[in-house]
């Protein structure tokens, strides 16, 4: 059910190298940015936005019906741009729970972004993100794969302990692939980006080790699949036969 107190912001900018313009690459006749943008709203959780420092993203969003928020172009992160986000679309501080969903997960499913809300039921938790297990060696190894390390604290939910670009933990058991889709209560969210980066961060290049390491925490909820997010003209091509276009 769509909350009045919940916010979807979708971060989007044409910084990309690998895949040049790829916010408005054509995925099944729409822009990738609205591909995603349509799948926030299907969701049905709250109000969505894109945050963007691109006239371009700006009009091909509102040319479909979506909002747009306009912000600075110098900012190091999207947690960074959906803060900017947040406090221009809601002076009145109405919002308590913000989403950041980035912009090139064009065949996420709408239930998978609402379910990044579920570990937030414990008013202990700070930020909530989602993961799924992983089955192959390679993904296991792969680097740019970030594997997320917790302990279990119910079914289909992990409290997490840290991040890594390794192949961890190490022995028998599951491995999970980190999700990148947060869910941020609005005071956790003010704090992360006031902190200074920390050095866990800076060595794994991992935004979220900044979190952790302030003491801040991090409930993960487990999903069946990993949505697969557009970096390279493979990618592109895979998300246009999901989406059959």
């Amino acid at each position: 059910m769509t909350s009045p107190r919940t916010l979807v912001l979708i971060p989007a900018r044409m910084a990309a190298t690998r895949l040049p313009g790829k916010p408005l690459l054509d995925i099944a006749g729409k822009p990738m940015i609205v591909q995603v943008l349509k799948r926030a709203l299907a969701a049905g959780i709250g109000r969505v936005a894109v945050a963007t420092d691109t006239p371009a993203i700006a009009d091909a969003v509102r040319a479909h019906g979506g909002e747009v928020v306009m912000t600075r172009a110098d900012h190091p992160s999207g947690s960074d741009r959906i803060h900017e986000a947040l406090q221009t679309l809601d002076p009145d501080r109405s919002i308590e729970t913000v989403i950041n969903l980035q912009g090139d997960f064009p065949t996420i499913g709408p239930e998978q972004i609402g379910a990044v809300l579920t570990p937030l039921a414990d008013a202990a938790v700070d930020i909530a993100t989602l993961a799924a297990e992983i089955h192959t060696e390679e993904e296991a190894t792969n680097p740019n794969v970030v594997k997320v390390i917790g302990s279990p604290i119910a079914p289909n939910l992990l409290r997490a302990l840290y991040f890594t670009r390794a192949t961890a933990p190490y022995g028998d058991g599951p491995r999970y692939h980190h999700i990148g889709l947060y869910a941020y209560r609005r005071a956790a969210l003010e704090r992360f980006v006031a902190l200074p980066p920390s050095p866990l961060e800076q060595r794994e290049k991992l935004e979220q080790l900044r979190a952790l390491e302030a003491g801040m925490r991090i409930d993960v909820g487990i999903v069946d699949a990993v949505p697969r997010g557009v970096d390279t003209p493979a990618d592109l091509e895979t998300a246009r036969r999901v989406l059959g276009g």
